[in-house]
């Protein structure tokens, strides 16, 4: 049997209509369950919910057993390489279709949380990728990305001529629109509508995927996630560069990409019978 939670942190996608009435039913659920329950504290400012104790992720990390997360996978997305650090597990709650990695039902919170805060679950990890950017050897940005690490042309430019490599060797260099470095949770994501495979999240690997390449024989291709991938801006105006959510404008020429797997892991907790296949059966309506 896993542990039993105590300390519960809510997190919430605050930006979403009605969501103060749909936390608060959780914050109270989990406290008739005999947890404690601090509220995100983005989430407690933007709702309004002082009733509660509130905390930063930092600080949700430090002194919180769970992480409950009620939005979409774009919220999960953001709160997760926060908590990564912390080790902090993480359930989804899904307010709107069903998530890849925000998989309970918000009408089914009751019946798949009272189990597991009890200790009855199924756990798995999600690799990161960690990385930034050097600029004349100086690292100028660096961050987390559960999904995917992209770089992009400018909005008006025209392509991007990039130089990679993977450790100490040259891969290729290509002319494309962009380049995706994705985690196997990130191959659902942008790197799937781009034309990359779906790789499951047990497997070692990272998926690069260029957008929409200047000659078709640059395809995607699964990588090894040991070793560091290289990506250097040879030409091109304008280029940016996004982990997750996180971007950064304008990188010049001669700017170098460097990202590697994190030796921090994000750790989801799912309902028990949980099925990473029926995941996938569901959202891309595999059953059709």
């Amino acid at each position: 049997m896993a542990m039993r939670f105590r300390h519960a942190a809510l997190i919430g996608k605050y930006q979403a209509q009605g969501i103060r009435p749909v936390l608060d039913d959780i914050a109270q659920f989990l406290i008739g369950l005999g947890l404690d329950v601090t509220i995100d504290a983005d989430t407690a400012l933007n709702t309004g919910m002082t009733e509660y104790p509130s905390s930063p992720a930092d600080e949700l990390g430090r002194h919180c057993d769970l992480a409950v997360v009620v939005g979409g996978d774009g919220t999960m997305l953001g709160i997760a390489r926060e908590l990564a650090r912390h080790d902090l597990p993480l359930v989804g709650i899904n307010q709107g279709r069903l998530g890849f990695i925000t998989d309970v039902p918000i009408g089914q919170y009751r019946e798949a949380l009272a189990p597991m805060v009890a200790g009855d679950y199924e756990e798995e990890q999600r690799a990161l990728i960690e990385g930034g950017v050097w600029r004349d050897g100086t690292c100028i940005f660096s961050e987390f990305a559960l999904n995917e690490v992209v770089v992009n042309r400018g909005a008006t430019a025209g392509m991007v001529e990039l130089r990679v490599t993977v450790g100490d060797e040259l891969m290729a260099n290509l002319r494309a629109d962009g380049l995706i470095v994705a985690t196997p949770t990130g191959s659902t994501a942008y790197a799937l509508s781009a034309g990359g495979p779906i790789v499951h999240p047990a497997i070692g690997g990272w998926v690069m995927v260029p957008i929409a390449s200047h000659t078709l024989s640059n395809r995607p291709i699964v990588l090894p996630d040991h070793g560091e991938i290289g990506i250097e801006i040879v030409a091109g105006r304008d280029a940016s560069l996004n982990f997750d959510m996180h971007r950064l404008a304008s990188l010049l020429h001669g700017d170098q990409v460097r990202v590697r797997r994190s030796s921090h892991r994000v750790r989801f907790l799912h309902p028990r019978g949980w099925s990473y296949y029926g995941t996938l059966r569901r959202k891309l309506r595999w059953y059709e």
